[in-house]
């Protein structure tokens, strides 16, 4: 594993996604210890996409265990796409339940319900519970045009006064979505979304942030190597203290 740092983003990179997945969820574990010895309960916010799938894998053997009681931790996730059937695999939503959270005894998760008749009181309603407390924990990615959640470089703001937001998903963001496998063809991806904004995911005290395979070096190198800019939206994290940024060797290849 080799270190190096980006301003004050840590930045771990591995030879390849399963020792990356299997360090960060080990390192999670860690942090989650720590937390849970001095809070009586902490909340935590999830990513939903196969860049996270072994570090979920990894986090469900470490949860067997016992070691941590995951059942004080509340859990939210990034984002979600708006006019999908409830039952549609490449929700968000479903995607964690089939990954992560139906492997793992939280004691609550919040979704965030892309059918909603009325997507704008959605967002309303999943801030205030954002809002409601601070959050311990951000496991999160990077698209391959540097999004984080669904904050695309046309819609990024880094002092966005909202916490979740409406937005429109740009050409390459939603090209991605059939790169990675979620949808057969360009047409069948979805044109909007509700997001945490970068404001509300800057909020987690600790960021962990998993980035594996060779689509993803682009982004990679053009967040850290590049201004820090809504151009670069994963940029914002070489402003966070607290945060890791775990590469693979692919991911890694142009820095």
């Amino acid at each position: 594993m080799k270190k190096i740092k980006k301003d004050a983003l840590q930045v771990q990179i591995y030879e390849n996604r399963t020792e990356m997945g299997k360090a960060a969820a080990e390192e999670l574990a860690y942090k989650l210890k720590e937390l849970l010895t001095a809070r009586k309960n902490i909340r935590m916010i999830f990513a939903s996409a196969p860049s996270q799938n072994e570090f979920f894998a990894h986090l469900a053997k470490i949860a067997s265990t016992g070691e941590i009681d995951f059942s004080r931790i509340t859990a939210f996730h990034l984002d979600e796409y708006i006019g999908l059937s409830a039952d549609a695999t490449q929700g968000f939503g479903n995607f964690l339940r089939d990954k992560l959270f139906s492997k793992i005894q939280l004691g609550e998760v919040h979704f965030i319900n892309g059918q909603a008749a009325d997507a704008e009181a959605e967002c309303q309603r999943y801030a205030s519970l954002i809002d409601a407390a601070p959050i311990d924990i951000v496991c999160m990615g990077i698209g391959e045009n540097a999004h984080i959640a669904f904050n695309d470089p046309p819609v990024a703001d880094f002092n966005d006064p909202k916490l979740v937001k409406i937005v429109e998903l740009d050409e390459i963001c939603r090209q991605q979505q059939v790169n990675d496998g979620c949808f057969a063809t360009f047409a069948d991806v979805p044109t909007h979304a509700i997001t945490l904004t970068i404001p509300a995911i800057m909020r987690g005290e600790a960021i962990f942030c998993m980035v594996p395979g060779p689509t993803k070096a682009n982004a990679v190198y053009n967040s850290l190597e590049k201004e820090i800019s809504t151009t670069y939206p994963a940029s914002v994290l070489r402003k966070k203290h607290g945060a890791v940024l775990y590469l693979d060797k692919d991911s890694s290849s142009k820095i």
